[in-house]
């Protein structure tokens, strides 16, 4: 099996509960949704971006599509890594590829949560869940109420168990309603061990820290929830 896949390289995880933590990642192109804020470009590329030396900015052209033997074996050549993410993009929409894959350490599915039939192929395979939840503030669609529900669907799919962590991230702007989120989290609580509240990067975006710090205490009356911004976008690695 082949797939189009834009980058392979080691970094930090820039977001969530486990920021810092050791990861390789491998970026795969193409998504199902059109946010607002996006700042990835899903566009299907020529080659394939692979940096050998974690934090070089050297990188080697791999003529794609990669096919999944390429892949595990690229991403097993990082060493001391916490876990491999799976990152995009969204990477649901390469499930069966995922499903393939033979790597070394756990994988790390960071998803739009969108996708509840492909995330039912790789459940099993996955050991850490980032799920986001888009806002009606940040969709471009035309049925909300459908997307929500496909959402919560795959939120219960790939749930919090002992075997695997599922969290929730959702990013938050200066046009995010309190409301629309303690929603959401009232939906998904029981499949999360947690929720992350992400000011979005973009300034003129962003939210006033008053407004983040309310919503935050509000949640924290029924669930674990923290404020965690883009810290690799701060330090400006990959």
């Amino acid at each position: 099996m082949q797939v189009p896949v834009s980058e392979i390289f080691c970094s930090v995880q820039g977001e969530g509960p486990h920021v810092g933590v050791r990861q390789a990642f491998v970026r795969f192109v193409g998504c199902n949704l059109n946010c607002s804020y996006c700042d990835t470009n899903v566009q299907k590329p020529a080659f394939c971006k692979f940096e050998e030396v974690p934090g070089t900015n050297v990188f080697q052209e791999l003529p794609n599509p990669l096919n999944v033997e390429n892949v595990s074996e690229l991403l097993n050549s990082y060493e001391n890594v916490h876990s491999i993410s799976l990152t995009g993009g969204e990477p649901l929409l390469e499930a069966d590829f995922i499903a393939e894959m033979d790597v070394s350490r756990p994988l790390y599915l960071e998803s739009n949560m969108t996708l509840p039939d492909m995330a039912k192929k790789i459940r099993d395979k996955v050991s850490y869940v980032s799920g986001d939840v888009k806002l009606i503030d940040e969709f471009e669609g035309e049925n909300f109420e459908s997307h929500l529900e496909r959402t919560f669907e795959c939120f219960r799919t790939l749930r919090n168990t002992k075997d695997r962590e599922c969290f929730c991230k959702l990013v938050i702007t200066k046009d995010t309603s309190a409301e629309d989120v303690q929603g959401v989290v009232d939906a998904i609580a029981d499949y999360v061990s947690c929720v992350v509240l992400q000011p979005v990067t973009q300034k003129h975006l962003a939210p006033e820290i008053d407004v983040m710090l309310k919503l935050q205490n509000d949640l924290l009356d029924s669930i674990d929830t923290l404020i965690i911004p883009q810290t690799h976008k701060m330090w400006g690695c990959l």
